[in-house]
């Protein structure tokens, strides 16, 4: 005999209407769905990132020419979306591909802006094929991380004059304090775009080292990493009031020219001490040959 779906005592008394109703309740309850079962850890299926097809990164093996560039450019169209292939796209990096798809590998894995892929990217900045070096370097600024920070040091010193200067901005962009040394390093030999990120990354003491660079190297080169030292505001005003009392001591036309422009963006609301040291020393250097009178 079937068991009753309502216990006698429940039913005992309970008008009629009551009861139907527990009883609907009952058995719907009693017919809900199963929960889905969890799938099993280690079955080893690839996870794609939301803005790929599944099938992408089985073209990206597929071994085909054809199927890996489409692969590619459907990677690459997705953007940081692509994040799920890139391990697929190291791997192909790590075997090998024609020129042109190799190419086009590099720079589809700094489109996904995936870290997995800055050890393969960092490979490839020693590379004989120039071509090759430089969208490495341009590709590990975008996947980031500490593999790519020490490809972009060991970058510096990279025969291509466009690699060095990459990797140089790539380290400013990244913060990478430590490498401040290196890129005083590089500076010094001409690597322009050096300044600009050491005057993004400096600590007191070095944005003093590199306000002394001033007629020694060009001066729109060092000016180029000052300027970014003087509006960062982690920066202290004493730092600052230091940086133009150097630009001030030049006394030249183009001294006076930066100084202008630095008065010029200058925000309202900052320091009122080093507002003060700027508007001296614009008009300190205001007589210099070219200078063009006082503001």
């Amino acid at each position: 005999m079937r068991p009753s779906l309502v216990p006698t005592r429940f039913a005992r008394g309970v008008p009629a209407a009551l009861l139907v109703s527990a009883l609907v309740a009952f058995v719907s309850s009693s017919q809900a769905a199963p929960p889905k079962p969890k799938a099993p850890a280690g079955t080893g299926a690839t996870t794609v990132a939301v803005g790929i097809s599944p099938d992408v990164v089985k073209k990206l093996r597929s071994g085909d020419p054809a199927q890996i560039k489409a692969a590619l450019d459907d990677v690459r169209m997705a953007g940081k979306g692509g994040a799920g292939a890139a391990s697929a796209i190291a791997e192909l990096l790590q075997k090998g591909l024609d020129a042109a798809l190799t190419q086009a590998a590099i720079e589809t894995l700094g489109d996904t802006e995936a870290e997995v892929g800055s050890e393969a990217l960092a490979w490839y900045t020693h590379h004989r094929n120039v071509a090759f070096r430089r969208a490495a370097v341009a590709a590990l600024v975008k996947t980031k991380g500490a593999t790519a920070i020490r490809a972009l040091r060991a970058a510096m010193s990279d025969g291509d004059a466009q690699v060095r200067g990459v990797a140089a901005t790539g380290l400013g962009a990244l913060k990478a304090k430590d490498a401040v040394g290196d890129l005083f390093t590089a500076l010094e030999h001409k690597v322009n775009k050096a300044a600009a990120s050491i005057g993004m990354l400096c600590a007191a003491a070095d944005c003093e080292r590199l306000a002394n660079k001033l007629g020694a190297l060009p001066f729109d080169v060092v000016t180029s990493g000052l300027d970014q030292a003087l509006f960062r505001q982690d920066v202290s005003d004493d730092t600052k009031v230091k940086i133009v009392g150097r630009v001030r001591e030049l006394g030249t036309a183009e001294a006076n020219k930066f100084l202008k422009e630095v008065q010029k963006k200058w925000p309202d609301a900052w320091s009122k001490r080093v507002k003060q040291a700027i508007d001296q020393a614009v008009l300190a250097t205001s007589g210099a040959p070219g200078a063009g009178g006082a503001p």
